[in-house]
């Protein structure tokens, strides 16, 4: 994963927040950007209707292909959410200890984002599988989910301390003023403000981490891809399998990414 954030904050009495970010989520369609826009519909309505080309012009060699694979996409999905909800957790509390005053706090945390984030995803997915797998047996599923949440919550909690640290300051200083704790005002002031600002990167990563689930496959997870490898085993049709499985994945990741970038002109126009 290639990811590149710069953070540039505005001089005004809102505080808000320009981003470079490089990542492998995906791009996402905005009309101000037609080349990307008309890009999208192409590639998005071309393989819907490239699918339906394969499924009803051959039959013979694609429709089994799709008929064998739906319970391999709601794995993909369960795998998918069960990990971004776990992920979101486990950044929302490292982000606040990345910005704690407590030094022990800070450093635990800045160790687990320094540490996860320099271990391959894959790496991390045969250590909790495989090597803890020696002392305390953990499910499939469930140890592809624990896998990608420490991965991902490791990207997520730089997402959450940046998405606070762009509230303009003087919000902790007026609740603090109004009598709140500190830990009431982040959570009743701060945060609500926070997540505004960092929803649509959390769902970049829910892109991101929906086709990095096609790597749990390698544990033998039935998710999207491990039904197409084994289908193409059964048959030798592998030219034919990897293509329904890539027009999938990317009807999805293509699907997903307009969900995010309605959302993020609703929130813009609410602002």
């Amino acid at each position: 994963m290639i990811r590149l954030a710069l953070h540039l904050p505005m001089l005004n009495s809102q505080s808000s927040q320009n981003q470079i970010e490089v990542g492998d989520g995906a791009a996402i369609p905005h009309k101000s950007d037609a080349g990307l826009f008309t890009a999208w519909r192409i590639a998005f309505f071309g393989a819907i209707v490239l699918c339906l080309f394969l499924a009803f012009g051959r039959p013979d060699q694609y429709m089994a292909i799709f008929m064998f694979i739906p319970d391999g996409i709601l794995v993909t999905f369960k795998v998918t959410v069960g990990a971004i909800l776990l992920a979101i957790v486990f950044g929302l509390i490292a982000g606040l200890g990345r910005l704690s005053n407590n030094r022990f706090i800070n450093g635990t945390a800045s160790l687990y984002v320094e540490v996860i984030r320099g271990i391959p995803l894959l790496v991390q997915l045969f250590y909790i599988y495989y090597a803890l797998g020696r002392f305390v047996k953990i499910p499939d599923i469930l140890s592809a989910i624990i896998a990608m949440a420490f991965c991902y919550g490791a990207y997520m909690a730089e997402i959450f301390r940046a998405g606070i640290q762009s509230i303009s300051k003087g919000q902790m200083e007026a609740a603090l003023s109004l009598g709140m704790s500190r830990r009431q005002a982040m959570s009743e002031v701060i945060l609500p403000q926070a997540f505004k600002v960092v929803l649509p990167p959390i769902g970049n990563e829910f892109i991101a981490l929906l086709k990095d689930s096609s790597l749990v496959s390698i544990l033998a997870v039935s998710d999207l891809l491990r039904r197409g490898r084994e289908y193409a085993s059964e048959t030798f049709n592998y030219f034919e399998t990897y293509t329904v499985i890539a027009l999938i994945y990317l009807i999805l990741t293509l699907f997903f990414s307009k969900l995010i970038s309605l959302m993020e002109e609703r929130l813009n126009d609410g602002r």
